[in-house]
């Protein structure tokens, strides 16, 4: 077995460096990592990579299984995503090995890293695919306990009016206002189906050898299915810009996504205002002063 002591990403410290909470993670990884190698009885067999949070690695399990190490805090959105998979676990998700939800720990499938959907060169077709993942992902109640998409709106809309005043900008502001009171109408009819609640062309890997299509890395939650359309909105902007009318290739982007899922308009519409909310408060949590201009494009495209 392979054991020698692995060196923490410079890049994924760099993510961290902002969180105090997660300095005591980052000094522990090396010893984390081995300690799962020898629970699970795998072999490091590649360079270390980096999530947006996490530390991943690819191992091979004893029997010769190829599969991926994630590492990662746990946190509100990584406490509950090996429970997530394992529910998923017939549709085209990313298979648990093992897990420790003591330390958020993940033994997972290998996948083609290298073959994202972002990369499909037609982006109509990729996007229905998303769209249908999005469709089959839904289709499932989240469990009892798990956090829950009106809890978290419900707090939107309490702290916007006052934040908004941060911004510069006072039509800013007053859109950050008129996007919590259009969520402030749907808090008491959340939802509750299983979202992965970050599903984007990257997010979605080709497989090895089963599904063309598998999804990774939810952070999940009870919620309802149009919360899950914005970042399908908001990726592969290349795509976009090049039609030279973005704002009309957001609109029918937006359509195929409500064809393929059947989501009610007026309510993708509304949710999709509470993840505008979301962005921009966390934007003026990290003391951005503007909201983001693609978002705004995103808003503008879809009159909201």
């Amino acid at each position: 077995m392979n054991l020698q002591r692995i060196v923490v990403p410079p890049a994924l410290i760099e993510v961290h460096s902002d969180d105090e909470d997660a300095r005591p993670w980052l000094d522990s990884l090396p010893d984390l990592v081995t300690t799962y190698l020898e629970r699970w009885v795998l072999r490091v067999t590649g360079p270390a990579m980096h999530g947006g949070a996490s530390l991943v690695l690819p191992v091979t399990r004893d029997d010769g299984t190829h599969a991926m190490l994630k590492l990662q805090p746990v946190t509100d959105e990584t406490a509950d995503e090996a429970v997530a998979l394992r529910l998923w676990q017939d549709l085209p998700v990313v298979r648990v090995l093992a897990d420790d939800a003591a330390t958020g720990t993940i033994l997972l499938e290998r996948l083609d890293a290298s073959r994202p959907l972002s990369a499909l060169p037609d982006e109509p077709t990729a996007t229905t695919i998303l769209a249908g993942l999005v469709r089959e992902l839904t289709q499932l109640q989240a469990p009892p306990g798990m956090r829950r998409l009106g809890d978290i709106a419900g707090e939107m809309v309490e702290v916007a009016p006052d934040v908004a005043g941060e911004l510069d900008d006072p039509t800013d502001g007053a859109r950050v206002r008129r996007w919590a009171d259009a969520v402030a109408e749907l808090v008491a009819e959340p939802g509750d189906r299983l979202l992965h609640w970050d599903l984007h062309y990257d997010n979605v890997l080709a497989s090895v050898d089963r599904e063309p299509w598998v999804v990774i890395d939810p952070k999940p939650l009870a919620g309802d299915p149009a919360f899950e359309l914005l970042p399908a909105l908001t990726n592969r902007r290349d795509d976009l810009f090049a039609t030279g009318d973005p704002a009309s290739a957001i609109r029918r982007r937006f359509d195929l996504l409500l064809d393929v899922t059947g989501i009610d308009r007026a309510r993708a519409l509304g949710w999709t205002q509470a993840r505008l909310l979301q962005n921009a408060l966390w934007d003026i949590e990290d003391e951005e002063t503007a909201l983001d201009p693609h978002q705004l494009l995103v808003a503008d495209a879809l009159g909201v």
